[in-house]
């Protein structure tokens, strides 16, 4: 390889290693600030970067907010499904995306709790890119649950009837309940509460199979 050559790859990944340093930092201040909180001058100073670097890397306010929410989905995947690749569709995979979640909100991967709780409340009358990005963040993983209960309601672990929508919703609400009263009032008996409410119901929409599947109460 040319000289030429080792030096652009050797830039490519300083801008690399500068990206991922930003946005660990700026994950963490939007799960807590919100993502208003963010802007280039502040993460320059904060990690002793020059403005005009960081700006190279991201343009805008709004570019550094939409990615921001890009890399949080990825954290966010990382920790609650990729975990779950071998596990086969049914109400134990179902019950094992729910604790995973519950896991990732009271293990702090962000220090604010969940990140797209945080963000949603910010943005959810607002409207434009960033709105958008978050709503769409937040559509893809009610999507996901309902998609997971639907492949275990196709193997028989759920009653046909089953209406797998309002499941997900109170799933999904649950979940949310227990980051939001732990955030605030510092409680992590709510994480316990909504784990086990969570079982029970998924245990009243479950078949025998289902039930066997999700284990003990």
């Amino acid at each position: 390889m040319s000289d030429t050559g080792t030096k652009t790859d050797g830039r490519v990944e300083r801008g690399n290693q500068t990206r991922r340093l930003v946005l660990g930092r700026t994950m963490d201040i939007a799960s807590v600030e919100g993502l208003d909180g963010l802007s280039l001058g502040r993460i320059a100073t904060e990690l002793q970067l020059s403005k005009s670097g960081v700006f190279a890397l991201f343009g805008s306010k709004e570019e550094l907010q939409l990615s921001t929410i890009r890399a949080a989905a990825a954290v966010f995947a990382e920790k609650v499904i990729t975990p779950l690749k071998d596990v086969p569709p049914g109400a134990r995979r179902v019950r094992e995306l729910c604790r995973n979640w519950l896991a990732y909100s009271s293990d702090r991967v962000f220090a604010g709790g969940c990140f797209f709780y945080a963000v949603s409340a910010e943005f959810d009358a607002r409207t434009g890119p960033v709105h958008d990005a978050v709503a769409q963040a937040r559509c893809d993983w009610t999507a996901y649950v309902e998609r997971s209960l639907t492949e275990a309601q196709a193997v028989g672990d759920f009653t046909r009837d089953l209406d797998v929508e309002q499941l997900a919703f109170e799933v999904i609400a649950l979940m949310e309940a227990a980051n939001a009263h732990s955030v605030l009032l510092g409680d992590v008996r709510t994480y316990d509460r909504a784990e086990r409410g969570i079982t029970a119901r998924l245990r009243a929409s479950a078949t025998d199979r289902g039930r066997d599947g999700l284990g003990a109460e």
